[in-house]
C-alpha cells in the first residue's frame, strides 16, 4: 500500500497547488513588488521608489482613520455576529418546553420556519442590502424615522449615515443582520449532532440551560465558532465592508472619511486617483493585518478537542 503512495499524492496536488499558486501566491507577490514603485496602473512606464510609499502611508492620516476602522470592524463583528448566531440557534434548537411524553430537551416550535428567515438575507446580494438599508436610514422618507415621526419622538430623528458619530455604528448594524442568519444555521446544524443524552443528563444534575450552554454546547462547538470568527473577520476585512460602505455612504467612505476602510481606500487609490502603486501598498497592509488577525484568533481559540 505504501508503493507509489507520494507519486500518487503529488499527481493530485500538482494542478491545485499550480492553480492556487498563479492566482493566488503570484498576485500577492506582484502586489509587494508594485508598493515599491510608482506605477500609475495605467502606464506601462514607472520606476522603483524604495519605502517611499510606506513612508507616505505612515504619514497618512486617512490611512490610520481607515486602519482603525477596519480593526473595529474586524474586533466587533465577530463578536457580535457570532454572539448573536450562538443565542438564537441554542433558543431554536435547545430552548423550547418539554412537551408531554417528549424527550427533556427540544427546540421551540416552528424551528425550522425561524431558520429559513434567519437565513433569507443571506439569499439577497450585499448589494441589494446595502441599497435597502440605505432607502432604510434615509432621514427624510427612511423607514426608521418615519416611525418614530408616527410615535412624536420627532426630535430624536438624527442623520444616521449623515451623522459622523454614527455613520460607522449603522453600516456594522447592516453587517450584523445580514451575516448573523448565515451563522445560526451552521451552528444549528453543529447543535443538531449533539447527543441530547448529554443535556438530559445535565438536566437530571440539576444544570440550568445557561449552564448547558456554557458546559456543553459551546465546548462541543468551538471549532465551529473558531472557524466562524475567522471567516467573520476576514469579510469584515474585505469584501463585505467594502460593499456596504461604497454603496451606502457619502463620498463614499464619508462623511468627513468617518466609515472609510482599508478596503476602500484601496479601491479609491488605485481606480479614483490613479495611484495603483500606493493603493498596493495599502494593500500589503491589508494583508498583513488580515495574516495577524487570523493568527491571533486561532492562537487564542486554540484548546484541547472534546469528542462525543
Amino acid at each position: 500500500m505504501q508503493h507509489g503512495k507520494y507519486r500518487f499524492i503529488v499527481g493530485f496536488l500538482v494542478l491545485p497547488l499550480g492553480l492556487y499558486a498563479l492566482f493566488v501566491v503570484w498576485p500577492f507577490i506582484q502586489s509587494i513588488y508594485y508598493s515599491f514603485t510608482d506605477w500609475t496602473g495605467l502606464s506601462p512606464d514607472f520606476k522603483m521608489v524604495g519605502f517611499d510609499n510606506y513612508k507616505r502611508m505612515f504619514d497618512d492620516e486617512i490611512f490610520w482613520k481607515s486602519l482603525r476602522h477596519s480593526l473595529l470592524f474586524a474586533l466587533l463583528l465577530p463578536v457580535v455576529t457570532l454572539g448573536l448566531a450562538l443565542f438564537f440557534a441554542f433558543m431554536i434548537n435547545v430552548g423550547g418546553r418539554r412537551r408531554r411524553g417528549g424527550p427533556a430537551i427540544t427546540g421551540v416550535r416552528g424551528s425550522s420556519f425561524y431558520k429559513i428567515v434567519y437565513f433569507f438575507p443571506q439569499v439577497l446580494s450585499i448589494a441589494i442590502v446595502a441599497i435597502l438599508f440605505a432607502f432604510v436610514y434615509n432621514p427624510d422618507s427612511g423607514a426608521i424615522n418615519s416611525l418614530l415621526s408616527a410615535v412624536g419622538l420627532d426630535s430624536l430623528q438624527p442623520l444616521w449615515l449623515g451623522d459622523p458619530d454614527l455613520a460607522l455604528w449603522c453600516v456594522m448594524a447592516v453587517l450584523v443582520w445580514s451575516t448573523t442568519g448565515f451563522f445560526v444555521v451552521l451552528f444549528s446544524a453543529g447543535m443538531a449532532s449533539i447527543p441530547a443524552d448529554l443535556y438530559e443528563a445535565a438536566l437530571l444534575d440539576g444544570a440550568s440551560r445557561f449552564a448547558t450552554f456554557f458546559r456543553i454546547t459551546l465546548p462541543l462547538l468551538w471549532d465551529t465558532v473558531q472557524s466562524g470568527w475567522v471567516y467573520m473577520g476576514i469579510l469584515a476585512l474585505g469584501a463585505e465592508s467594502f460593499a456596504v460602505v461604497q454603496i451606502m455612504t457619502t463620498g463614499p467612505g464619508g462623511p468627513d472619511y468617518s466609515t472609510t476602510v482599508m478596503v476602500l481606500y484601496v479601491y479609491q487609490k488605485a481606480f479614483r486617483d490613479g495611484q495603483a502603486a500606493y493603493a498596493t501598498t495599502i494593500g500589503v497592509a491589508l494583508l498583513v493585518v488580515t495574516l495577524a488577525f487570523a493568527a491571533i484568533v486561532m492562537r487564542l481559540g486554540r484548546r484541547e478537542r472534546l469528542e462525543f
